[in-house]
């Protein structure tokens, strides 16, 4: 059991690991405001790859700020961090051009225990919009604090002692003056939505637990939908009152979570999940509901640890057994593979010319996108124990580590 649970550690870590009309909020160009950036698919604008790499990055400042593998957010120029120090859930709000504090706040908290004992810190990931900053603990606890100073606008623990066996990882989505939250455990959970400025309840939907896994959202013609994997089933819940639109099964086996994020593409959803493969659906609306039409299922290519990214019509993500793939996403074929190690763990963001992936053990690899093979263009050293999301922008790098925090520049 010894290696499953140090496996299993991470993952809730990694996998640890928003406007108007209720559509997104947009964060400017550059920004990383939530889970997965500003789209919520892991893509960066504005960003410059060099035109030599360079043999080192540079390491403009370091700081260290606490256990957690929650991805920062940065907005403007400010970085929001959240981390455990056993006492309490932290925030921090750090300037980021040289990672001084400016506030921060702590409420009690026990941290993470066995079988999560090497990752005591949250790894929910923090979503940052309108004047707000929201974040899950790894206890259920779910905070929303004023962005400029750190005081509590609301705080919430709808299902108290409840959370997923390896502890919390959904990551809250922030939609026009709304926050949306993935809550409690497998046998006891839901979707909740609450009014951002106020706290108070708009709906809540408890038909199936929570895993591990982020919502994100769809549009379906005026339609707009909160896409989730929960703990046994992908679901499409109305935005506007929590109706369930959609379902199909997708129950985990053996030693296997629901822990990558849906992963939206127009009206396509691809979900994946280790033992599984990784399948494509069409939400198409049917007469006065919804269904989700099967585009393609492919069995070789599952995802435990990390949710993939779509570049260019292809898929590109780390299967649970630790191999780089890029796949079609419009056919669901297999185009390469490449070892990356990590055993599942990862990340990896398009940053416009160039894909970047992460592996828990601090090494970012700059790879060029394309169908017929992995071609690596450069390799950093940038941290210990990386479960979070490298956060990039068009000014820079910031990574979280075990317990620090620090920026670098190309």
């Amino acid at each position: 059991m010894k290696s499953f649970v140090s496996r299993s550690a991470g993952f809730a870590l990694f996998v640890s690991a928003l406007g108007s009309g209720l559509m997104p909020v947009r964060a400017p160009a550059g920004d990383w405001p939530q889970w997965r950036g500003p789209g919520r698919d892991a893509r960066v604008t504005g960003f410059t790859a060099p035109k030599a790499w360079p043999a080192e990055l540079t390491q403009k400042w370091k700081v260290t700020v606490g256990r957690g593998d929650a991805t920062p957010a940065w907005v403007g120029d400010k970085i929001y961090v959240f981390v455990n120090d056993a006492s309490g859930d932290i925030t921090l709000c750090c300037e980021a051009n040289t990672g001084k504090e400016l506030w921060r706040n702590k409420y009690d908290a026990q941290a993470a225990t066995e079988p999560m004992g090497q990752h005591p810190g949250p790894r929910s990931s923090p979503a940052v919009a309108a004047g707000k900053f929201v974040s899950y603990g790894a206890r259920g606890t779910l905070s929303c604090l004023d962005a400029a100073n750190g005081k509590v606008v609301w705080r919430k623990d709808d299902f108290p002692g409840v959370w997923p066996r390896f502890f919390t990882s959904a990551s809250p989505l922030i939609a026009d003056q709304v926050c949306i939250a993935q809550l409690g455990g497998e046998r006891q959970g839901g979707m909740v939505v609450y009014d951002l400025a106020t706290g108070d309840q708009k709906w809540k939907w408890t038909a199936d637990g929570t895993a591990y896994a982020s919502p994100a959202l769809l549009t379906v013609g005026a339609t707009r939908m909160v896409v989730a994997l929960t703990a046994q089933k992908i679901v499409g819940l109305a935005l506007a009152d929590g109706k369930l639109l959609w379902e199909l099964p997708f129950a985990a086996q053996d030693r296997a979570y629901n822990a990558a994020t849906p992963i939206v593409d127009g009206q396509t959803v691809i979900y994946t999940g280790a033992g599984r493969g990784t399948k494509a659906v069409k939400i198409e609306k049917a007469g006065e509901g919804y269904t989700a039409k099967e585009l393609w299922s492919n069995p070789d290519n599952a995802v435990q640890f990390n949710t993939p990214v779509i570049k260019d019509g292809r898929l590109y993500g780390i299967t649970q057994k630790g191999d780089l793939f890029c796949l079609d996403a419009q056919k669901g074929q297999t185009l390469w593979t490449a070892p990356l190690g990590g055993r599942g763990f990862g990340s990896i963001v398009d940053a416009g010319p160039v894909l970047f992936a992460l592996t828990p053990q601090g090494e970012l690899v700059a790879f060029e996108p394309g169908a017929k093979e992995f071609k690596k263009l450069a390799g950093y050293q940038v941290g210990t124990d990386t479960y979070a999301y490298p956060v990039l922008t068009a000014d820079g790098l910031c990574i979280k580590d075990k317990d620090a925090l620090a920026r670098w520049a190309f």
